[in-house]
């Protein structure tokens, strides 16, 4: 998030950089110590950390390399080296760019026939309703619209083992983000009508107990997140328009993107009839995706 707030807003994040540092060496040597004790060497035969003992966010127990984990840290030191590598010494960068080559790659396994990310390389016990598998698409953007192997990210989406309750639109669940990062637009807008139905309530938008209580302010921020994601979506200084929208919902739009940059829009009855980009050299950088059912 401060990472973004940089993206975004071009201003400095130079007294977050030890905080930043802090929270991904933690990952890097604690994990070497506990493998040291495990097995008296910090690292596993091919270089890389051993995640282990770990939980793939807090529903596959007893982990090892979970996929939140291993793409939490993979997509973080990318972000920091892209955003705010001007900021790093030139030791700081050397240490980012060994980290990444120490971070175990992401486990897969076979569904159905079809590559899928995996949970973790091994665990133990199920006990609640995360899909940790999908980190890798949202929060971390390793998979998307635009990214190489797409296809098996959306695979894990549709072949994955999930219970009904990991399937939930309640509270903070993603499925509409994972969704629309992933281009699948009747799934994005069934899981999106779920999550901003009226709640049934005084205050339509006090949703909830779900997991917790109500009002689930989660459970509006995941939907709203959604909603946006399936409006535009940015990657680098591209600006994807439309990824995820169904062909037949109007809508007037004004988001923010990177760089100082805000899109405003109308799409009406299939066809986008206003654009306005500011600035307008950012203009370059939007593509518009016909959107299709």
């Amino acid at each position: 998030m401060i990472l973004h707030y940089r993206q975004y807003s071009g201003l400095q994040i130079d007294d977050y950089l030890p905080f930043i540092e802090s929270a991904i060496r933690f990952f890097d040597e604690h994990y070497q110590w506990q493998h040291f004790l495990n097995a008296t060497r910090p690292l596993d035969a091919d270089g890389h950390l051993v995640l282990y003992p770990s939980t793939a966010c807090e529903t596959y127990k007893d982990a090892l390399n979970p996929a939140d984990l291993v793409a939490g840290l993979q997509g973080t030191v990318e972000a920091l080296l892209e955003i705010a590598g001007d900021l790093l010494s030139d030791d700081a960068r050397d240490y980012y760019r060994g980290l990444l080559a120490r971070i175990p790659p992401l486990p897969f396994r076979e569904l159905q026939g079809h590559k899928t990310i995996a949970p973790a390389v091994s665990w133990t016990d199920i006990i609640n309703v995360e899909i940790p598998q999908l980190y890798p698409v949202y929060p971390y953007a390793l998979y998307g619209l635009g990214k190489p192997d797409l296809q098996v990210a959306i695979d894990t989406w549709c072949y994955g083992e999930y219970n009904e309750a990991q399937l939930s639109h309640v509270s903070w669940h993603q499925q509409a983000i994972f969704c629309a990062r992933l281009g699948l637009i009747a799934d994005a807008a069934r899981y999106t009508l779920l999550k901003l139905a009226d709640s049934g309530r005084r205050f339509p938008a006090f949703w909830g107990p779900g997991h917790d209580w109500t009002p689930d302010h989660n459970w509006g921020g995941s939907g709203m997140i959604g909603l946006q994601e399936m409006l535009m979506q940015c990657t680098g200084r591209q600006i994807l328009l439309l990824p995820a929208w169904p062909v037949d919902w109007d809508v007037d739009f004004k988001l923010h993107a990177p760089f100082n940059t805000t899109v405003e829009g109308r799409y009406v009855a299939g066809k986008l009839e206003s654009l306005q980009v500011t600035p307008p050299e950012r203009a370059t950088d939007v593509v518009v995706m016909e959107t299709k059912n």
